[in-house]
């Protein structure tokens, strides 16, 4: 975010994922790994029904129903998709899960690569646009569905959809209707270098409690994505219980400028807010860092290379994201869209994506065989339902609060709008400039 950039679970760039520029990279070179040719059988799929025109005024689109006849495919599949989601073997030759998709469905993708989250959303609800289907994270996946840009996923026509972490399969539905197809996800971590942060960090407080924060001034580490507020959040909670937070991203007024403050007593003593994974992993093998807010990725990095971190689940808990694919509300080729949702849900895929960028795979059936080595699979927590239960999952901030903490029916939270400033505020020291 040169503006607030939102880094959760969004890997990026033209060439590897770790060092690549543009918005929330995952993998370098040592973790580009041969692609496996696929060859997953793929079924016709359905017609998605179409805003249509009712009494010489527009139906509100994302709202009809979705048809339950099945077709061919239109030979086309237009995407929305922030750098480095998909792979068509143009970064690596031998990471590309596109052309084989193209070669057995006949519909060639096109794809408009965004530069950052609030790209992506403006690009969705432009309704003279027609895409098909977008790759959205949680702070983009909740506005689509409200502002009704994306359409109703019928998961019956998805094969591979029961075999994804049922967890994750309720993370876009409201009440019975589904919007989103789960594509990966991650979880967000306190890691330290166990030669310098004594005694052992266990809790939020190591970054965000003032005297912990001045102990490591300098050599603190936090991402750059207004989501991170939630992790102050969770460490109000347990400090100052009479603020009577419960989803930490469902914040009133009064919450939200709580971790505000939290955040601006904390900036003195950042070295860096990343958005690049790569730049915090470089940070803690050169010895800059000792505590940092990361993914599994940098401890798996790190670790394989011998460096002395550890990666802890704090104990006012864990949170995380889950990127899923929708389905544009406007969809000119919806069969091959929901041939599309199909492909990325089978295990080979999952299997690419999760070895590229670093990423936790929805399928777990990624990691059976010999598609994902069993080190991968622990260290991401892939088929860990214990794990999953415990993760406060990222969802887009609204006004309209959650159910926690007994908010339901209220209206009285915050935006991600209002996220934005307070963490371009807290963190940069200044007004967000559009």
């Amino acid at each position: 975010m040169g503006r607030a950039r939102a880094g959760d679970g969004r890997p990026a760039g033209s060439r590897g994922p770790a060092d690549r520029g543009g918005h929330d990279t995952r993998l370098g070179s040592d973790m580009r790994l041969r692609a496996k040719v696929l060859a997953s059988g793929m079924a016709a799929v359905l017609v998605a029904a179409l805003a249509a025109c009712s009494g010489g005024e527009d139906k509100p689109v994302g709202t009809v129903g979705v048809a339950s006849t099945l077709g061919p495919g239109e030979g086309a599949l237009n995407l929305v998709t922030l750098p480095g989601y998909i792979e068509n073997g143009g970064s690596d030759p031998r990471v590309d899960w596109v052309t084989p998709f193209q070669e057995r469905t006949g519909c060639k993708v096109s794809l408009k690569v965004v530069a950052s989250a609030e790209d992506m959303a403006e690009v969705m609800q432009m309704k003279s646009r027609r895409y098909d289907g977008v790759a959205a994270p949680p702070e983009v996946a909740g506005r689509l569905i409200d502002s009704q840009d994306v359409a109703p996923v019928n998961t019956g026509l998805v094969d591979n959809y029961r075999k994804l972490e049922p967890r994750l399969r309720n993370l876009l539905k409201r009440g019975k209707t589904v919007y989103g197809v789960p594509y990966v996800w991650g979880s967000n971590l306190l890691m330290y270098d166990t030669r310098s942060a004594q005694p052992a960090p266990s809790s939020w407080a190591a970054l965000f409690d003032p005297a912990q924060a001045r102990r490591y001034s300098g050599r603190l580490v936090m991402r750059d994505s207004p989501l991170a507020i939630a992790e102050a959040a969770l460490y109000l909670r347990g400090k100052d219980r009479d603020l009577g937070i419960g989803d930490p991203y469902s914040l009133t007024r009064e919450q939200l400028e709580a971790a505000e403050r939290v955040l601006a007593q904390q900036r003195p003593h950042v070295k860096m807010y990343w958005e690049l994974p790569a730049d915090s992993v470089s940070a803690f093998a050169g010895g800059e860092a000792a505590v940092g807010q990361v993914w599994p990725y940098q401890v798996d990095v790190l670790s394989r290379a011998g460096k002395s971190v550890q990666g802890v689940a704090p104990s006012e808990g864990v949170t995380g994201w889950m990127n899923a694919w929708m389905i544009g509300a406007r969809a000119e080729h919806p069969n091959c869209m929901y041939q599309w949702l199909q492909w990325t849900a089978s295990p080979d895929v999952q299997q690419q994506i999760a070895e590229w960028s670093g990423v936790a795979p929805a399928n777990p059936q990624a990691c059976d065989g010999d598609r994902l080595r069993a080190a991968f699979c622990n260290a991401y927590h892939v088929g860990d339902r214990d794990y999953l239960d415990k993760v406060v999952f990222a969802h887009t901030p609204s006004r309209q609060c959650g159910t926690s903490g007994g908010a339901k029916g209220r209206r009285d939270c915050t935006d991600y709008a209002e996220w934005t400033e307070a963490w371009f505020e807290a963190t940069k020291g200044g007004k967000r400039v559009p």
